[in-house]
């Protein structure tokens, strides 16, 4: 489903070259949940958006979806691939303001021309717990109830793939159990690829598996099941 070979990040800062990502290789399943984890500045979120396309690297080569060389796309071919393949679910909620809870969720489908847009995008406002709430703008919303039209969102269009970015960042923590809950609930039922950065191992240990970053390389994997570091 996903596989990075030799991906570099390096980027120029004030003080010259700074390398973030330093050849990293990774391969992840079809309806596997796996959770990013490291210190901050690890590199964790640039690898992330370099998987999901929203970034290129300097130099390697990513896949998604088996025959899908991101790496070989341009800007508005990789536009069409995240439309068609993968969801986010952000820190930071990534909702717009001007429009409502029920017309953030029908955004992605409605760009593709559903017809069904709205009575899905409902149906899924229903599913996080948020009906009463579908005429609401997000600035009438919680942080938690935010987060969870943003999972709504990220499920509208059926994704193969879902990347979330600390998506419990922002909240408190029973707020952020709720949400998870939530997240992992839906990925189960939509048999979605799930690829998590997190700080809490609580979330990462809900994964299949973890992987480890530092300092800009893959420092080992470990196996929820095994409870043991690969290195």
């Amino acid at each position: 489903m996903i596989k990075a070979s030799e991906v570099r990040k390096t980027v120029l800062t004030g003080e010259g070259e700074l390398t973030i990502l330093k050849g990293i290789n990774l391969e992840i399943n079809y309806g596997e949940s796996v959770a990013v984890v490291g210190a901050s500045g690890s590199g964790k979120t640039t690898l992330l958006s370099l998987l999901a396309g929203l970034d290129t690297p300097t130099s390697g080569r990513i896949c998604l979806d088996t025959n899908r060389v991101l790496t070989d796309m341009d800007e508005e071919a990789r536009a069409r691939m995240r439309a068609d393949l993968v969801g986010f679910v952000f820190q930071t909620f990534q909702l717009l303001g001007s429009l409502t809870a029920l017309e953030n969720v029908m955004l992605p489908a409605e760009l593709r021309g559903e017809a069904s847009a709205q009575s899905n995008a409902s149906e899924l406002l229903a599913r996080v717990g948020l009906s009463t709430r579908e005429k609401h703008y997000p600035r009438q919303l919680s942080g938690g109830e935010q987060q969870r039209v943003a999972i709504a969102r990220a499920f509208a269009s059926s994704p193969k793939i879902l990347f979330a970015d600390e998506p419990t960042g922002n909240l408190d923590t029973r707020t952020g159990e709720i949400i998870i809950d939530l997240l992992f609930s839906l990925n189960a039922e939509f048999a979605t690829t799930l690829v998590l950065v997190t700080h809490d191992q609580r979330i990462a240990d809900r994964c299949d598996r973890s992987i480890v970053i530092e300092a800009g390389q893959i420092a080992g994997a470990i196996s929820s099941n095994e409870d043991q570091m690969v290195c």
